[in-house]
């Protein structure tokens, strides 16, 4: 078993991962009878496909013996409707610091073979840009 989901009632569930004992929390969000007090169902599929993005580059980067500790993953999903699904969702990384166009490019294809990235209906518009520091910074 991965993990226990519990109805909290209020439209909040507590996961907790089994392994771990680790939980989060999830909220309806406002536009949908919820408080938005939480992360969200649809959320944490968004924010599940940008911290796979950045495991499988860590992974990458520990192959080459380099650090990208500190990168960040900016994640905006759009909702669509009828039916009320994820319609698009938007990932910006930004790298700390910089390697050469080589590394760039491994860490960046390695990227788009996250798990979650093919798990995702190919009718879910993912767009996934990649930022680095320039070479003055």
């Amino acid at each position: 078993m991965t993990s226990k989901v519990k109805y909290l009632g209020e439209l909040r569930t507590q996961s907790t991962h089994v392994a771990s004992n680790n939980s989060i929390i999830t909220d309806a969000p406002i536009d949908n009878h919820g408080k938005g007090e939480a992360f969200s169902p649809t959320d944490t599929v968004a924010t599940a496909l940008a911290s796979c993005l950045l495991t499988i580059m860590g992974i990458k980067a520990k192959q080459f013996k380099i650090d990208i500790r500190g990168t960040i993953a900016e994640v905006k999903k759009i909702m669509g409707e009828n039916p009320r699904r994820i319609d698009s969702i938007i990932i910006h990384i930004h790298f700390k610091k910089t390697f050469d166009i080589k590394i760039r490019r491994v860490l960046e294809k390695a990227a788009l073979t996250c798990p979650v990235y093919y798990s995702l209906n190919s009718s879910l518009k993912k767009d996934i840009q990649f930022f680095w520091p320039s070479e003055k910074s």
